[in-house]
């Protein structure tokens, strides 16, 4: 009888110790931000005005999806909210880092037109010193709407007391040349980041856009 208890228990153990095992390959976050100015590749998307912002990702050994959600604002348009819905894989070869996904972009309040997708690959690698990254996303065609594909390489230098600088440059094809760089900084489960963006429009008519965002922000 204390053979069969001993290995009930030792069992029980086994059992307990497999399940938090498998439980912990699935992982489940959220985010939360304020931001003084929504901006993307170097366009507002609130009209200059602050954004509240949110998102939430589950993934399970490298496979994703997730869902992301702002308020914008645009000239001539009736959208108010953007929601975002994405799923792909991510891992890494002899240290390179791989992501590859697709991405939906829906405006709610508008008509269809402004909703599109785009296709994504990203590549990175840490030296520790530095990491560097590149991206590249293939606008998918509708119906309505045929977008740009955008291409973009970004570099994270990490400092003492849980700070980095980050910056990026794109090329949004038609549209034009993208910059932003900010300093970051960490303290607990909030990051307080302030940023100067740029876009370079093509068209020698439209002035270069710039802006400096202030945003603070908590992963849980």
């Amino acid at each position: 009888m204390k053979f069969i208890k001993l290995s009930l228990a030792a069992a029980l153990v086994v059992s307990v110790a497999f399940a938090e095992e498998k439980k912990s390959d699935l992982g489940v976050s959220a985010n939360v931000a304020m931001a003084s100015n929504y901006v993307w590749r170097g366009m507002t998307q609130s009209a200059d005005s602050p954004a509240i912002q949110g998102g939430i990702d589950l993934d399970y050994k490298g496979l994703y999806v997730g869902a992301w959600g702002s308020n914008v604002k645009f000239t001539g348009s009736d959208a108010s909210m953007e929601l975002d819905a994405y799923a792909g894989y991510k891992n890494e070869i002899a240290g390179i880092g791989y992501n590859i996904g697709y991405i939906q972009y829906a405006y709610p309040n508008d008509s269809k037109a402004l909703n599109f997708g785009e296709a994504y690959i990203g590549l990175s690698y840490d030296f520790k010193v530095v990491e560097v990254s590149a991206k590249y996303n293939l606008g998918i065609k509708t119906d309505t709407i045929d977008p740009e594909n955008a291409y973009e390489g970004g570099v994270s230098v990490p400092l003492p007391m849980d700070i980095s600088i980050d910056a990026t440059i794109g090329n949004y094809e038609n549209t034009g040349v993208y910059y932003i760089a900010g300093v970051s900084k960490k303290i607990d489960k909030f990051k307080f980041t302030v940023a100067y963006s740029a876009m370079d429009y093509k068209a020698s008519t439209t002035k270069t856009e710039e802006n400096v965002i202030a945003t603070v922000s908590a992963s849980f």
